[in-house]
């Protein structure tokens, strides 16, 4: 039998994430530190199941699964199908799930049916719901249910035991609209991939209204299947409607409502929502994204009041985990231009810093009282937060830091992993152990990518007091099943051109350092996405087409993170310009330190934004550009979402100019600023998922007529029933043969 290619493989692994444990909780119950978690029993098993893990023993044990419960793709609800193409979620099984705070029971669906296992026991109860369910979260109490069905919120009531199904009711359902589940621009573009919050006390909801009745009507038809009818998808692109989102509080016993009053008029976007023990928080901002505004609520009467603001001339940027409440003290994450050469995305507290200058902060993990001891001093009591940030010498690193506030306001920031050296590690803490399980230390979590391994390391932590009241800390490995895969990635990491741009170039494994090379350019390039990390499993699918024989260039411009606020807010008004130059001096700059680059024949790939880029550069360059892959490329920013687009060109009625400087076909199917291709005129491949309802096919479809007018061949590769993250394995695979194929043909 032939040895299977790396294009099969990495299709068949799901990019080698299948296997690989993820969605961690670590958290303390009733019988000690615990951590869940999903993975699935092979690196090409797509079934993920759900395991607990034991931090004091080491011992890891399934705790549901999934393939016992029956399929999962046969009656998945419409809007769980939605949320995992929101999320990029490319297995199946057991995808998500949640656990009451106290530790005693999980919720999860499987085709559409709910679930529960109770941690104590073991036991497994499937529960009667009003439709195909998504999206359960248990109460605190872990005595209720509630789960989104048939575009309303329902609950279920575990009163008859461990193992026995419970009692399910409608706790608000509205024709017409739809409750408890997060509008398409709050988990594409915001973050925010729910619609309810349960209160600490058990006794309330805080659910999301969404209604989008006025949201354009957009129809996504399978031309392959001409029988098929087309699906209605409300899309709100720039310029036009977005849902109208409200939220309510919501009486569990008797399915009162009281609506959270806020001015929406000034403030359409719920950003983040968070409930438990602390207040009922809401994050907010308006359409032009560049205030944020912090809320309480006083869910007696659903007033909010305003606690916190911060604005920013460009945009507030949206940050994992912020805002959080430490007590009476705020946590935010801010960006603060007169921090460092380029500013700093910094961590305050109560408004004020307590990050250096130039730490970028990515996200804010858990934050907790200081009281304890750590970070406080005589007074108020201190805060402890745990931080993933890059430090300011290396964009390309991503560190946990513990960073100490005591109550003077004085601050001390150190490393939260024991690792050393370059990489990509996340840490993610355990939940605060309830009070009567204060004196039990929680466990954590890190999960570490490094350069010269193409496998991540997961590692749980969990320190306990000894018989002699010595502290020691246990550390076990859990076991990573991912394929090994058949490229070895071998990355160059460089800083070039005069901004210093972050490059990674991969050359052919058999290199033999004597021949010329095309040079294939593999970016994204856009906001909100990095390619050039410490990490080798970035670079897999760079290594295998530069081993097809090309030196392949990996190129993070401005507006990419990791650099701070003024790197990324160079492209308002203008997506094309700064991020295309940027990609042309890294080619120059590379070429200078490697002669053998052969800038006679040199291509360019991407997908989404990175198709954008694709194409952008072959009609604005075709003389330095011979060959371009564009996938699903956003190729009118008409077209695309309220949310992403407005915050970067402004709304199109205002910034007219922005749109059509940064577009590749205007408003009357022409091709703005596109430059004439002299003979022999450069190749162009346009690829397109014709189910992809976050980069419709129009753009494609509307590049590929402007094309056709102004006389410019081209070719267009329609996928039949294929999104926007293309999971099929075959259409996967083939989607990476075929552009070698194209590649070599063009550069011929």
């Amino acid at each position: 039998m032939s040895e299977v290619s790396f294009p099969r493989q990495q299709a068949r692994t799901r990019r080698f994430s299948l296997g690989v444990p993820r969605a961690f909780t670590p958290m303390v119950g009733p019988d000690g530190p615990l951590v869940l978690f999903l993975r699935s029993d092979a690196g090409d098993d797509p079934v993920t199941h759900l395991w607990r893990h034991d931090p004091a023993t080491g011992r890891t044990d399934r705790l549901v699964d999934a393939r016992l419960l029956g399929p999962d793709d046969d009656a998945i609800p419409a809007e769980e199908r939605a949320r995992r193409e929101r999320a990029r979620e490319q297995a199946g099984g057991i995808v998500g799930y949640a656990v009451d705070d106290i530790g005693t029971v999980v919720a999860f669906t499987l085709g559409g049916r709910l679930h529960t296992v109770e941690l104590a026991t073991g036991a497994l109860a499937t529960h009667p719901v009003a439709g195909p369910a998504f999206d359960p979260r248990p109460s605190p109490d872990g005595r209720l249910i509630a789960y989104h069905a048939v575009d309303g919120v329902h609950v279920v009531s575990l009163d008859h035991g461990p193992g026995q199904p419970g009692r399910t009711r409608a706790l608000v359902v509205e024709d017409g609209v739809s409750w408890g589940r997060a509008e398409f621009v709050a988990a594409e573009e915001m973050g925010r991939d729910r619609g309810f919050w349960w209160s600490g006390a058990s006794d309330r909801l805080a659910v999301a209204r969404v209604d989008e009745r006025e949201v354009p009507a957009w129809t996504i038809a399978d031309p392959a299947n001409p029988t098929t009818p087309a699906k209605v998808h409300r899309y709100p692109a720039a310029g036009t409607r977005n849902a109208e989102v409200s939220l309510w509080i919501v009486d569990v016993a008797d399915g009162a409502r009281t609506e959270v009053v806020w001015d929406r008029a000034q403030d359409e976007y719920l950003a983040a929502v968070a409930w438990g023990e602390d207040p009922l928080t809401l994050l907010v901002q308006p359409r032009d994204q560049r205030t944020a505004r912090v809320l309480t609520v006083d869910v007696s009467s659903g007033h909010s009041t305003e606690v916190y603001a911060w604005q920013d001339e460009a945009w507030v940027e949206l940050v994992p985990g912020s805002p959080a409440w430490v007590g009476r003290r705020l946590l935010t994450v801010e960006d603060r231009s007169e921090l460092g050469e380029g500013g700093t995305r910094v961590l305050c507290l109560d408004g004020a810093p307590v990050t250096p200058a130039g730490l970028q902060i990515r996200e804010l993990c858990s934050a907790r009282s200081g009281s304890d001891g750590d970070g406080a001093t005589a007074g108020e009591p201190g805060v402890v937060a745990e931080v993933l940030a890059s430090p300011a010498d290396d964009p390309t690193r991503v560190d946990p830091y513990t960073v100490e506030v005591a109550g003077d306001g004085a601050a001390r920031i150190s490393s939260a992993t024991a690792a050393e050296g370059a990489g990509v590690r996340r840490r993610i803490p355990g939940r605060p152990p309830r009070q009567a399980m204060a004196a039990t230390a929680t466990p954590w979590v890190e999960v570490t990518s490094v350069p010269d391994r193409p496998t991540p390391t997961v590692t749980v932590g969990w320190s306990a007091r000894d018989a002699d009241g010595a502290t020691r800390l246990h550390v076990h490995a859990l076991e990573v099943l991912a394929e090994r895969p058949r490229v070895v990635a071998r990355p160059r990491l460089l800083r070039v051109g005069d901004r210093q741009l972050a490059a990674a170039l991969l050359l052919p494994t058999d290199d033999d350092g004597q021949r010329r090379l095309p040079v294939l350019l593999d970016p994204y390039g856009g906001p909100h996405a990095q390619r050039v990390l410490a990490a080798n499993q970035a670079y897999l699918t760079s290594q295998w087409l530069a081993d097809q024989g090309f030196a392949v260039l990996v190129v993070d411009g401005r507006g990419t993170p990791g650099r701070g606020p003024r790197w990324e807010r160079a492209v308002p008004h203008d997506l094309a310009t700064p991020v295309l130059a940027d990609q042309l001096e890294a080619l120059q700059a590379v070429a200078a330190l490697e002669p053998r680059l052969d800038l006679r024949r040199v291509a360019i790939r991407g997908w989404s934004f990175g198709g954008y880029l694709a194409a952008l550069a072959v009609l604005r360059h075709p003389g330095v550009f011979r060959a371009a892959i564009a996938g699903a490329p956003v190729t009118d920013w008409h077209l695309y979402d309220t949310h992403y687009t407005e915050r970067y060109l402004g709304h199109p009625g205002e910034h007219p100019e922005a749109y059509r400087r940064s577009s590749l076909v205007d408003a009357d199917g022409r091709l703005p600023d596109a430059v004439a291709w002299e003979p022999p005129p450069p190749a162009l491949l346009l690829i397109h998922g014709l189910a992809d309802d976050n980069v419709v096919a129009a753009h494609t479809l509307r590049l590929s007529s402007a094309l056709l007018a102004d006389g410019r061949a081209h070719q267009v590769l329609p996928l039949s029933g294929v999104t926007h993250m293309t999971p099929q394995e075959v259409v996967a695979e083939r989607l990476l043969t075929s552009q070698v194929t194209f590649l070599r043909q063009a550069l011929a």
